[in-house]
């Protein structure tokens, strides 16, 4: 295998342009190729830093046809940055088809670490988290969604859920159904834009509060099912 294929993967910013790494940046202007999960977000990243760079687009509905092209292209000796629309590559997004396609081809593959939304929603929220439960994203459908916070409130530790900002409101009910008013809870909300904000306490008292500001954004969702509280020193 040619030594020069190397396939990075890097971390873009999940909100603010100033997260990204020195590392990231360099990369990305010295890739011969950035394969991107959509198009429109990558070129508005790539304009902001000033870098015209070719895009091959990857996501969920073309990896398992698009990685193939992807690898012979590296096999010819070329570095290429996977990035995602915001955050970590493979970190509750594509890529995890042509990481597995490149290891079994020998191919070089690089992380780059930067933003994600998981470690600043940890620290932010004041949480003792030294053990906690990442689940992610919970299913869309509102009975599965609903067994699977079931089995989720019998793990006791701080979980740690995402979903998209059109069903914060939704998700928050069936919080408020399954674990119950008095939840604690944390809602980490648009991390690291100018309004990020951390609205702590029962779930019941966060639902009042999404619903009455109509809150419509990222965000990250912390269930403190430990009851351990807030970090003790």
């Amino acid at each position: 295998m040619n030594p020069k294929a190397k396939l990075y993967l890097a971390a873009t910013p999940i909100g603010n342009y100033d997260d990204i790494t020195l590392r990231v940046l360099n990369t990305l202007r010295s890739a011969d190729l950035i394969i991107c999960e959509e198009l429109k977000p990558a070129r508005r990243l790539l304009s902001h830093f000033d870098i015209n760079k070719e895009l091959i687009q990857l996501n969920e509905h073309n990896e398992k046809d698009t990685a193939p092209i992807v690898i012979e292209k590296l096999k010819q000796g070329i570095s290429a940055a996977l990035i995602s629309d915001c955050g970590t590559p493979l970190f509750s997004d594509p890529g995890h088809y042509l990481v597995e396609q490149c290891i079994a081809a020998e191919i070089e593959v690089i992380p780059l670490p930067g933003a994600s939304s998981l470690m600043p929603a940890l620290i932010g929220s004041g949480f003792d988290f030294e053990k906690f439960y990442y689940y992610g994203w919970l299913s869309p459908k509102k009975e599965i969604r609903r067994k699977e916070l079931n089995k989720l409130k019998s793990i006791n530790e701080v979980i740690v859920i995402l979903d998209t900002p059109y069903r914060l409101k939704t998700l928050l009910a069936d919080v408020v159904k399954i674990f119950g008013n008095e939840q604690k809870m944390v809602l980490a909300y648009k991390l690291t834009m100018e309004s990020e904000k951390f609205y702590r306490g029962s779930v019941n008292k966060i639902l009042s509060i999404a619903e009455k500001e109509d809150l419509k954004g990222e965000f990250v969702l912390l269930i403190d099912n430990a009851n351990r509280g807030y970090r003790k020193s």
